[in-house]
């Protein structure tokens, strides 16, 4: 293997988030040198992946068919819609085993500073998708970011402006926690929203 081949695997690591020059070459060594079946795998996985998994028509997450099995599922409540930064965001949801409508994955949020605007985040698909007859109540589902916050509220805004039941994931104290460790933010929002 020349340098360069090196050097381009070292480079395509280091797109993954979180992922430096120092572990993307531990890991590009790793992978040569003990487990080269192991690289094929992904090489593999990610060819195929690319290849096959694109976006819902319905809630615009990843999935290999033209409509995803949660939007297909007739068990699921279609009065109610999650809207959600990333796939990643509805999986933890949907670990929780506690919501039962269905979702709309932004695939992003505002960030102005960014370049990422209403567009960028298929908006205008969210308030299609929202006012399709079926949709009462809409829970904005944001991370508590000043991004994810800003996106809440321009999205709740524009719902809200389409005669839109809007809520928000609440946020306060974590259970399990003790007060004196809690951050003020958190113990200040868990004030204003108690219940």
């Amino acid at each position: 293997m020349s340098r360069s081949s090196l050097d381009a695997l070292v480079e395509a690591l280091r797109r993954l988030p979180g992922v430096g020059p120092k572990s993307a070459s531990r890991m590009a060594f790793h992978l040569l040198q003990h487990d080269q079946e192991g690289a094929r795998l992904i090489a593999r996985a990610l060819e195929s992946a690319v290849q096959q998994v694109h976006h819902c028509r319905r809630c615009n997450t990843f999935t290999e068919n033209e409509i995803c099995e949660t939007c297909l599922d007739p068990q699921r409540d279609a009065s109610q819609l999650c809207v959600i930064e990333t796939p990643a965001d509805q999986a933890a949801v949907e670990r929780t085993g506690s919501y039962k409508g269905l979702y709309f994955v932004l695939m992003g949020r505002l960030s102005p500073l960014d370049g990422v605007g209403p567009r960028d985040i298929g908006m205008q698909r969210l308030f299609e998708r929202a006012t399709d007859g079926h949709v009462r109540e809409v829970i904005v589902a944001t991370n508590f970011t000043a991004e994810g916050e800003a996106t809440a509220h321009v999205l709740s805004e524009g719902l809200k402006a389409r005669d839109l039941k809007v809520t928000r994931l609440a946020r306060g104290v974590p259970v399990g926690s003790e007060l004196e460790y809690v951050d003020l933010g958190t113990i200040a929002h868990a004030l204003v929203d108690r219940r």
